[in-house]
């Protein structure tokens, strides 16, 4: 049997205020289901929610790069046993995260050279895919998302090398990237946050002036805007090896993405 209830106004179920609307219940016999508002819980487990801890931690500097994790401390710490967290420190390791050096142990990547170049190579790529994806898309709501994470990095204009404006300059492009509405370079960006993370720290001390900084993502904003692809393109190839010379040095190819690693 199928029983239909009205809904008043007041209800947060409403379409509108003082609408009303018609939600149908199933009974025992079937008939229509009802429109479902409640997303189902999801059950982390806890190699899942060890793995998130040991991310965060790694991503807030908690955990240097090359740093030293042992079993002992961190199962202490997180009061948990050996074995789940021994599967989150594989997941960890299989992420590129952790490394395993033989007879000594699991220690945190250390961000050499090669391995900053390396992470800007995917990053690059991730990147300036989602830019192609947004521009494609052509909703004006994700232009005010951008332009937003803009505004986020304005309020840290006088600390162009401060905490905030690298964890606003993340946001900008974290946000990129989810307006690309690609689950698979949502996947492939998460997966190098963390590192990006650790590299924005280091980045901390290179900037001369906030208004630069914020001024270069005002321009891929802009170029967004106008579906300018080639212009978009380019701004982004160039700002992600601005990043890299700031990191790695001024070396004759130092900004070049497409320079193998000596």
């Amino acid at each position: 049997m199928t029983v239909a209830i009205t809904v008043d106004g007041d209800d947060p179920g409403v379409d509108g205020p003082g609408g009303r609307r018609t939600t149908s219940h199933q009974g025992k016999r079937g008939g229509s289901t009802r429109r479902r508002v409640l997303t189902p819980l999801v059950q982390e487990s806890t190699p899942a929610i060890i793995a998130r801890k040991l991310h965060n931690a790694i991503a807030n500097g908690d955990f240097p790069p090359g740093s030293q994790l042992t079993e002992s401390g961190l199962a202490a710490d997180l009061g948990v046993s050996r074995g789940p967290l021994r599967e989150a420190m594989q997941r960890l390791t299989a992420e590129g995260l952790l490394v395993s050096h033989r007879n000594r142990g699991l220690f945190v990547v250390s961000m050499e050279r090669d391995d900053i170049r390396d992470m800007y190579v995917a990053r690059t790529a991730v990147e300036r895919a989602a830019v192609q994806q947004v521009i494609a898309h052509r909703e004006p709501e994700a232009v005010a998302a951008l332009d937003e994470a803009v505004d986020a990095m304005r309020a840290f204009v006088d600390e162009p090398n401060g905490a905030g404006m690298a964890e606003a300059d993340m946001g900008f492009h974290q946000t990129l990237v989810e307006l690309a509405e690609s689950q698979r370079l949502s996947r492939l960006h998460e997966t190098i946050l963390v590192e990006t993370r650790m590299c924005l720290r280091a980045m901390r001390g290179t900037y001369s002036s906030g208004k630069e900084r914020i001024d270069e993502h005002q321009a891929l904003v802009d170029a967004i805007a106008a579906g300018d692809s080639a212009k978009a393109d380019a701004l982004m190839i160039e700002h992600m090896a601005d990043g890299l010379r700031r990191l790695i040095g001024d070396g004759d190819d130092a900004g070049d993405l497409t320079a193998s690693g000596s």
